[in-house]
């Protein structure tokens, strides 16, 4: 005997039901997380008794060593300086070439663009972490050694090894963004008598500037979050740095290089998920961004 099949709103239902469970446990899981670094993070302040103004512009770090008043000196300064440092520095390498990649593949060769090198850039998504670091330990830092009369490790190093890191990041998007502009501002351009590089510089660019920005600061983002590469160059001295060429540190860092040797509860161990708290705030602040690029956004050309 043949069976009924299931009535459309029976699975109507069933589906709604079960999209409701996967959302509701994703927030829970966010809600979750969030909970657990903020309680173990703002105990520094509120139970070990670390001011927030010695956390946050303090420049020593040395959470084994007490002050005159018997607390660690936990000064975050110099890993918060290093950790925007890198990020800004390897925003401003990479942004040039993805850009330029970006119109190479829309705008200059679209066959060519699409088939070879855009697949070719986005391979470098899929290449580990700690490849980039050997590769950056032993090829960057010992370049900068040669020219620089330094150690070679330092800001500059971590910000090159970012900014290939965040390259085919801040490509793809640009891509996107490039290509989502409407074919008609171009044929409305050349109308004119704009040559290519009038359309693309003043109206393929300006129409696709909000989508552009969203993609430089998801690059961003990823180059805050990173920390096992960057770790590898960088030096690892938490120190105020006095060039691009002195050992230094990130947030990043000093967590992956701290975090695994200390037991749960002890001043350095909260003083470290206060570093972490730092780290999700900053990547709130990033999100929240996007969002409002992508509100005030839109695909338009302005003058």
């Amino acid at each position: 005997m043949a069976r009924r099949p299931m009535p459309k709103k029976r699975i109507e239902l069933i589906g709604r039901s079960v999209s409701g469970l996967c959302v509701t446990a994703i927030v829970l899981l966010v809600i979750t997380l969030v909970f657990m670094v903020a309680q173990h993070g703002l105990a520094t302040f509120f139970v070990d008794g670390i001011s927030p103004l010695d956390f946050f512009c303090g420049t020593t770090w040395n959470p084994h060593q007490a002050d005159a008043n018997g607390n660690p000196t936990v000064g975050a300064l110099p890993m918060i300086v290093g950790s925007f440092s890198v990020t800004l520095l390897s925003t401003l390498i990479s942004l040039p070439f993805a850009i330029g990649s970006a119109i190479f593949v829309v705008e200059i060769s679209p066959r060519f663009g699409r088939t070879v090198f855009q697949p070719v850039v986005e391979l470098l998504v899929g290449i580990p972490s700690v490849v980039y670091g050997l590769i950056g330990l032993t090829v960057v830092v010992a370049w900068c050694r040669g020219w620089s009369n330094s150690t070679g490790f330092g800001i500059f190093a971590g910000s090159l090894v970012l900014a290939v890191m965040i390259l085919p990041t801040i490509t793809s998007l640009s891509i996107d963004a490039l290509t989502a502009v409407p074919k008609a501002y171009r044929e409305g351009a050349y109308g004119v008598g704009a040559s290519r590089w009038q359309t693309i510089w003043h109206v393929v660019l300006r129409a696709a500037m909000p989508s552009l920005c969203t993609a430089v600061v998801l690059g961003m983002t990823r180059a805050f979050g990173e920390a096992l590469a960057v770790q590898m160059v960088i030096g690892n001295a938490a120190q105020l740095p006095d060039g691009l060429f002195t050992p230094a540190s990130t947030l990043t860092s000093v967590l992956t290089m701290g975090i695994g040797n200390e037991m749960m509860g002890t001043v350095y161990s909260d003083v470290l998920w206060s570093l972490a708290l730092l780290l999700l705030v900053m990547s709130f602040v990033f999100i929240s961004v996007i969002h409002f690029i992508e509100r005030k956004g839109g695909l338009r050309v302005n003058g």
